[in-house]
């Protein structure tokens, strides 16, 4: 499995750097993490559970920082055994470069591979948890990093349905009475929640 991303924080290199560098920060923005505590000189012990199509285990495992150029890049080697449904070991190449004052540009490029249970599902699968799970890691990272849902032109999830009720109520009712009845009928269910 390869996976190669780019994505822009709402901060300077600095802060990005410390904060990819926070064990408090990074257990809260990764999915399924439940520790990750120091287990030598830049390498740490993590335990999280991960759900991979039907398989959901918990893993524990170690990551081990390596051609630290500080604050531009490392890479993390890593490695997790989760019991009978497999393991997962690779390694990903982190990098940041300054986009203008305020904000700066990380990319990475990840590789992995799987055993047991996990090679079985196939790689379409896999691929798949894998994007996921870096999407949630990103949404919650910028979230800790004080961006919101406009910081890094990274919108939530959630922001664009919101908005699409309102944005379709609006559009048919600029069309009036003429408006086609799927359209009112929309309208009026609509209206018939917001008042329960």
């Amino acid at each position: 499995m390869e996976l190669t991303e780019t994505h822009t924080l709402p901060v300077p290199q600095q802060r990005a750097w410390e904060a990819l560098n926070d064990t408090a920060i990074l257990k809260v923005c990764i999915p399924g993490c439940e520790s990750i505590d120091a287990d030598g000189e830049n390498a740490y012990a993590v335990a999280l559970t991960a759900a991979v199509g039907p398989v959901k285990a918990r893993f524990k495992g170690r990551m081990q920082l390596a051609d630290i150029d500080a604050p531009r890049s490392y890479t993390i080697q890593f490695e997790g055994q989760g019991g009978a449904a497999g393991f997962g070991k690779g390694d990903a190449r982190v990098m940041l470069e300054p986009a203008g004052e305020d904000a700066t540009t990380l990319s990475y490029t990840a590789s992995a591979q799987v055993g047991g249970k996990l090679a079985q599902i196939g790689s379409r699968l896999v691929d798949g948890a894998a994007r996921k799970i870096a999407a949630e890691f990103f949404k919650r990272f910028t979230e800790q990093l004080g961006g919101g849902a406009q910081a890094g032109g990274i919108a939530e999830p959630g922001a664009e349905a919101q908005q699409e009720p309102s944005e379709t109520q609006a559009a048919s009712d600029a069309e009036g009475a003429g408006g086609d009845e799927p359209q009112k009928r929309k309208r009026s269910w609509t209206a018939w929640i917001s008042k329960s």
